[in-house]
């Protein structure tokens, strides 16, 4: 490496470090405001976050820091392997952001942090039109965005979706939301014809704050979640953070009259916490730790979630544990009632509680929605209209009310592009799940409750490179294929045909 490569490379790292230092502040301000902050200072903290944000803005903006960011891209070949994967990054930032300035993003800021709080209130009351002007001004701030860009892609959607999943677009989502389509609603109206009745009525049985705390212990525990690195607490929407290395957070939501909802809840977040905690230390000290694309996150949250924790091995490991814990609701109900009801076919309302076969459905309607709210005029007005007859039309039900309808996601108040990768997620699982049984009898793992054999090859396999491939790239060295989601669907139609006796 030459002197002058070295010098830009050092400067870069410092500019960096002092960055990270605010956006560090703002994720542990963020945690508090989604799990105690008091709602009268909700407000307050939003303007705080968005002063901190703006502050690490600007020093990602200095024209000396990305002239010196630049300097490395220009020079990429010439850095290691850690070194190149920043170099790209930066770079893709560097366009993405060229013509915004300090001011303009404050005031983006501002506006998420806004809808956040109107968002919350909105759910509270159940009433889409207090959530509506602060939709819409998201809705206008990601248009403004769009055409600021450097390189903007033509449909403006597009350009939403690489900012999760680089190469991912459009025309590709909609085929392979096609086949989801094709291959899923007949096997859906086949199960729903079946006549295999599945027993659920245990899973309503109340239980305790107290136990529900035992259960996500203990849940952790078995994962291979580290609690000196790690911690977990309560929210209105679930999700994890991983504030740095040894600071992974998680949060989970707790229903008197569903224990399950907890505890799937708490194996999902898990999961991304785990893929942050055996990330390679190095990402940290390169400025890569958040390269990782939600795609990739929500594999492995719904790899440890659905296709280990719904698995008939987890259910085996883990049903005299629920014996133990949840003794009034669980005193009848054998290990197989249990998988069967762990595993029950049900269109229902809520994303966060559907299971896992009609999961998928969910997440269509949502990215039809974004591709309309992105790239047409479609009225803020008529979203909630619209996303009851899509219910109606996939799963045949019809939310009530604003609440287990369009106000159900956080995401929104956040921007829009994300909810896809949930649905890709799976499909990236499945294929990394089908090479992982060639090295390792999964079952007989799962079943002994020997995590730290399937933690070690994720690790070695899944996490090892997130931060330094784009998604494609990783999913083809994991598997040695290219990416398709026929593996998911195959998976599918072979569990539930099975558990359906079709």
């Amino acid at each position: 490496m030459t002197e002058e490569l070295q010098r830009n490379l050092s400067y870069v790292n410092q500019v960096l470090t002092n960055a990270e230092t605010y956006d560090h502040a703002v994720r542990i301000i963020n945690y508090d405001q989604e799990t105690i902050c008091p709602p009268k200072a909700m407000e307050e903290q939003g303007h705080v976050m968005a002063v901190l944000q703006n502050q690490a803005f600007r020093l990602r903006k200095d024209p000396e820091f990305i002239r010196a960011g630049e300097y490395l891209f220009q020079h990429i070949e010439e850095l290691g392997d850690f070194d190149q994967a920043l170099a790209k990054s930066l770079h893709r930032d560097y366009l993405r952001t060229k013509h915004i300035t300090p001011e303009l993003q404050h005031e983006f800021d501002a506006t998420y942090n806004q809808a956040f709080i109107d968002w919350l209130n909105a759910k509270k009351q159940s009433d889409f039109s207090v959530f509506a002007p602060s939709l819409q001004k998201v809705r206008d701030v990601t248009a403004q965005q769009i055409r600021l860009r450097e390189e903007a892609k033509p449909v403006p959607y597009d350009n939403l979706l690489d900012d999760y999943e680089p190469g991912i677009d459009s025309a590709l989502l909609d085929q392979t939301f096609a086949k989801c389509r094709d291959r899923l609603v007949p096997l859906l109206r086949r199960i729903e014809q079946s006549p295999k009745k599945i027993r659920t009525d245990f899973l309503s049985r109340p239980v305790t704050d107290e136990q529900q705390r035992q259960m996500t212990d203990y849940l952790l525990d078995v994962i291979g979640f580290d609690k000196t690195r790690g911690s977990w607490t309560l929210t209105e929407h679930p999700f994890t953070d991983g504030l740095w290395a040894d600071d992974n957070r998680i949060t989970t939501h707790f229903d008197p009259n569903a224990f399950a909802s907890s505890m799937f809840s708490v194996i999902h977040e898990g999961g991304h916490a785990l893929f942050e905690m055996m990330q390679p230390r190095e990402n940290y000290a390169h400025h890569i730790f958040m390269n990782k694309t939600m795609g990739m996150h929500e594999s492995v949250s719904r790899f440890y979630e659905n296709r280990l924790g719904r698995s008939r091995a987890f259910v085996h490991l883990i049903y005299p544990k629920t014996r133990e814990i949840f003794p009034q609701a669980m005193e009848d109900v054998s290990e197989e009632e249990l998988y069967e009801a762990l595993n029950v076919v049900q269109p229902s309302l809520i994303r966060t509680e559907a299971d896992e076969f009609t999961y998928t459905f969910h997440i269509m309607i949502r990215y039809e929605l974004e591709k309309l709210i992105v790239n047409t005029d479609v009225k803020t007005e008529d979203l909630p209209g619209l996303w009851n007859r899509k219910y109606e039309e996939y799963l045949g039900i019809r939310p009530a009310n604003d609440r287990e309808g369009i106000l159900q996601d956080v995401h929104w108040s956040e921007g829009f592009g994300y909810f896809f990768s949930y649905a890709i997620g799976n499909m990236y699982n499945a294929m990394y799940y089908n090479r992982m049984k060639e090295d390792l009898d999964v079952d007989t793992h799962v079943r002994s409750g020997d995590f730290g054999t399937i933690n070690k090859w994720m690790a070695d396999h899944v996490f090892k490179k997130a931060d330094r491939k784009d998604s494609m790239t990783w999913i083809r060295e994991i598997t040695g294929r290219d990416f398709t989601p026929d593996d998911f669907l195959d998976y599918l139609e072979e569990k539930y045909s099975a558990l359906y006796e079709l």
